[in-house]
């Protein structure tokens, strides 16, 4: 039994089969090997991309596949990871291919259940997941949601698979865009914030090579505050505003900026690309 920080992991059997490993799939099945819930050997892979497939089976001791076909042929679980508009035409050649034993794991942002087990013919186990980056360090944020024949330990499994890299909830299929938009999205917001906090103390006079790694971890410590003490960010907030000092001064400089409006408004564009790519 495999540890990952405080969570206990369970390895899994099954081999798992990727159609397209560009970096979400990477990342996923990189975080996947890292925390132990799966070895190396029980991946395969297929992109029609030759460097692509060479840099999945790198970072993740994974094997290729030569076709899709292949990949279903060896593989049990099989996640959907190519470009949102490239699902269905790709899942149209695969109905022949698909057997009893298979559970398809889509990770293409907007392409829909309907959508998706129509393109695989019909009684299908599918379930739509949206996950992120981050999954690669075991820090994943995920939600993921049923298809009309996935069945509750397809549901349980997936859940097992995620949270190996992460936190995974399951939501509404109509909420899938809104995760989408927010933690699918979200770490390149967090990127961004580093780099401006970064070139703010870099501008106040810190050396970069300090900037960064104390940008990056008071965001870091500030996501585990939140998650750990299950306090509402708000009353975090306050706790470290004191009358009129710092804390209070560099928060009104933000409000002047906008920065809470236009995060608001990124997750909410993020969303709605999110439901027009399928």
């Amino acid at each position: 039994m495999a540890i990952l920080g405080y969570k206990r992991v369970v390895p899994l059997k099954q081999t798992f089969g990727f159609l397209g490993a560009g970096r979400m799939a990477s990342a996923l099945a990189g975080g996947m090997v890292e925390s132990g819930l799966i070895k190396g050997r029980q991946l395969i892979a297929s992109d029609v991309v030759q460097v692509t497939l060479k840099s999945f089976t790198k970072s993740t001791g994974g094997r290729t596949a030569k076709s899709n076909a292949e990949v279903l042929r060896k593989a049990d679980i099989i996640i959907i990871a190519v470009k949102p508009h490239q699902v269905i035409d790709l899942l149209n050649e695969l109905p022949d291919q698909i057997n009893s034993k298979h559970l398809f794991i889509s990770i293409a942002a907007g392409v829909t259940l309907e959508q998706l087990e129509e393109s695989l013919g019909g009684k299908v186990r599918v379930i739509r997941v949206m996950p992120n980056t981050p999954a690669l360090v075991g820090e994943g944020a995920s939600g993921f949601a049923r298809g009309t024949h996935a069945k509750v330990a397809d549901a349980k499994l997936t859940q097992q698979i995620l949270e190996a890299v992460g936190i995974a909830v399951e939501v509404p299929e109509r909420l899938i865009n809104a995760v989408t938009g927010l933690s699918g999205s979200g770490p390149a917001y967090g990127f961004q914030m580093i780099e401006a906090m970064s070139d703010g103390a870099v501008a106040a006079g810190l050396p970069r090579e300090l900037a960064t790694p104390l940008a990056a971890q008071t965001l870091l410590g500030a996501a585990k505050m939140v998650l750990e003490t299950g306090e509402h960010p708000g009353k975090l907030k306050d706790m470290v505003t004191s009358p009129g000092g710092t804390t209070i001064e560099g928060l009104h400089e933000m409000e002047a900026a906008g920065v809470r409006d236009g995060l608001m408004n990124a997750v909410r564009a993020a969303t709605d690309k999110a439901a027009n790519l399928g």
